[in-house]
């Protein structure tokens, strides 16, 4: 979903009227910081990474699920996603960097409380992840 509207964002300004509404509310920048088209693609495609990673690692009976890739993978998403959503508190609660007051509102009611929940699903998932060995019964 996360990944699907960066693609929607990186060709419109949904759901606002134009561009600079746009980088105002959603981004916290003025339209001329807006990241470029393929920067926004490129959040995209690490969002379906992402995403694919949580459910690869959610199944343990999928062989990958344990690998050392994916465990590296589900630990890394939890703590950008981490990071993202306690920093965004923190700047936009303490009313640091200079955003608008629009986005600040945004961080503080939905972006930054969504990235705390999706790394902390995440970091569930990771724990649960675990590199299954042998006993010499044969049960895990």
């Amino acid at each position: 979903m996360a990944g699907t509207l960066h693609v929607v964002w990186a060709f419109s300004s949904w759901p606002l009227d134009s561009r600079a509404e746009f980088a105002s509310a959603v981004v916290g920048v003025e339209e001329s910081q807006l990241p470029s088209r393929p920067l926004t693609l490129a959040v995209a495609g690490l969002l379906v990474v992402a995403s694919w990673l949580v459910v690869t690692g959610a199944r343990p009976a999928n062989r990958l699920a344990a690998s050392r890739l994916v465990r590296v993978g589900l630990w890394t998403v939890f703590g950008v996603m981490s990071i993202r959503g306690l920093g965004g508190l923190v700047v936009s609660g303490l009313g640091l960097g200079g955003a608008p007051a629009e986005f600040r509102h945004g961080d503080l009611l939905l972006y930054s409380p969504l990235c705390i929940v999706l790394g902390c699903l995440t970091g569930y998932v990771a724990a649960r992840t675990r590199r299954h060995r042998m006993s010499p019964q044969g049960r895990a």
